[in-house]
């Protein structure tokens, strides 16, 4: 008689969307295949819709207010704890990103240290970048005149096609640092890491709504996010072809969404200030003067 062991059945994940803090299903119903940079099978993953866009961006509206309204420290605590949970799974974001883009487990383990380190660096901005974008202006007059950079509001991301953890990241974070919402287009090839980040999010202490995730193609889903009236600014740093981008900066025109088009960032890079203060607007007070 044998005394092995049956063999397990393999919990298989089913990868949704993250909107509004939850993870649905797409309304559509439908997937598509995702493969490693081997061509092996990894996943199905949802395929979003307009209808799940307007349901991302409907959630990151009704998260301006508390997120924006937070303290700039406390967005850094939210911040530098994502930075933590972000380590304690280390080992799972190394696998995916080596089987999302290749390359050896030593390259892969680099991208994921840079990732954390840069979800680091920018939770230590959030109380900062104030102090250097703002202050007291010198006026003719007996007044206080004071400037202050304030969250442009619901910005809408096509993240990076080729670096799934590091170029995510570096999307996301200034964004929401400074107390914007976004709703981001994962890479359509290699979104398993932007899935598992999402997880990450939602056990961070981030409100539900601060960043929104849909997989998918981004051609079907970015038309309906650049001419959305209640998006306040799109970054194309994800669009590679030309034709599209330049279709989604007249859609974005129309009620003059801000919008971020770098040429061929390299993530590896000093990221600098400057992402964050194009997603920042500039409030002016006038006070006068005790005499």
């Amino acid at each position: 008689m044998s005394t092995e062991s049956p063999a397990r059945l393999a919990v298989r994940k089913t990868y949704k969307l993250y909107i509004g803090g939850a993870f649905p299903r797409s309304e559509s119903g439908r997937s598509y295949q995702v493969h490693s940079a081997s061509g092996a099978f990894l996943a199905n993953a949802a395929l979003g819709s307009r209808k799940d866009a307007r349901d991302a961006v409907k959630a990151a509206r009704a998260a301006v207010g508390k997120w924006s309204g937070a303290t700039a420290y406390n967005r850094g605590q939210v911040l530098y704890r994502v930075a933590e949970v972000l380590e304690g799974r280390h080992e799972q974001f190394v696998s995916e990103v080596k089987a999302a883009e290749g390359g050896s487990r030593k390259e892969a383990a680099a991208q994921v240290d840079a990732a954390i380190d840069r979800w680091v660096w920018y939770a230590g901005w959030s109380d900062k970048i104030a102090q250097i974008h703002g202050g007291a202006n010198p006026v003719a007059g007996p007044y206080f005149n004071l400037s202050a950079p304030e969250p442009t509001g619901v910005v809408a991301v096509v993240a990076p096609a080729g670096s799934s953890l590091l170029g995510l990241v570096s999307v996301i974070a200034p964004a929401i640092v400074t107390g914007n919402t976004v709703v981001v287009i994962a890479s359509t090839d290699r979104p398993l890491p932007a899935i598992s980040l999402t997880e990450v999010l939602a056990t961070s202490d981030l409100p539900g709504g601060v960043v929104n995730v849909l997989t998918g193609k981004a051609a079907e889903i970015a038309p309906w996010l650049a001419s959305h009236q209640d998006v306040n600014a799109i970054d194309l740093t994800g669009v590679t072809d030309d034709t599209l981008a330049k279709d989604l900066e007249v859609a974005a025109a129309e009620n003059l969404k801000r919008v971020i088009r770098p040429a061929d960032p390299d993530w590896s890079a000093d990221p600098g200030v400057s992402r964050m203060l194009a997603l920042l607007e500039i409030k002016t007070v006038w006070h006068p003067k005790g005499v």
